[in-house]
């Protein structure tokens, strides 16, 4: 990792560099921590449906109305979900940007709270000058973790 990025990314960072692509990765995190599905659309490609994410809650969506319903399902449910990105590298290759990494945070719901653990990768595009999420990819190692979270997003008791 660039010694000059943040050490960790959860959407509050105050990034005075000029390096865009970190810029991108932070407006992902505010969008999600915030439950901001009109900035989370504008952090996405929704052009085609060429962006797919690969997520926790088991399933894989390809293109932006898919992935939307995702957030939605989050964003709109009764627990929170928060997640900050450390851990990482964050690799540029003209057009396209890649970082892997790891999130850490917390579920939240019905008074009851657990930790969250979650590898993840992301890759973004640029279009138009804009960087833009094709790609994201998260995994919960642990099974009684990633059981408890699948369960409490849905709204089933975990």
């Amino acid at each position: 990792m660039n010694k000059a990025l943040p050490a960790v990314i959860n959407g509050r960072n105050c990034y005075m560099g000029s390096h865009a692509p970190i810029l991108a990765l932070i407006a992902f995190y505010a969008a999600f921590n915030n439950r901001d599905l009109a900035a989370m659309e504008r952090n996405w490609w929704t052009r085609d449906d060429d962006a797919v994410m690969a997520n926790p809650l088991g399933d894989v969506r390809r293109g932006w109305v898919a992935i939307r319903e995702v957030y939605e399902q989050i964003f709109n449910g009764l627990a929170k979900v928060y997640v900050e990105f450390h851990d990482y590298a964050l690799h540029e290759a003209g057009e396209v940007f890649y970082t892997v990494g790891r999130e850490r945070g917390y579920f939240e719901r019905d008074g009851q709270r657990f930790d969250l653990s979650i590898r993840t990768s992301r890759v973004f595009r640029k279009q138009d000058g804009r960087w833009l999420q094709v790609h994201h990819h998260g995994s919960i190692d642990n099974p009684e973790l990633l059981a408890r979270y699948q369960n409490g997003v849905r709204g089933e008791p975990f």
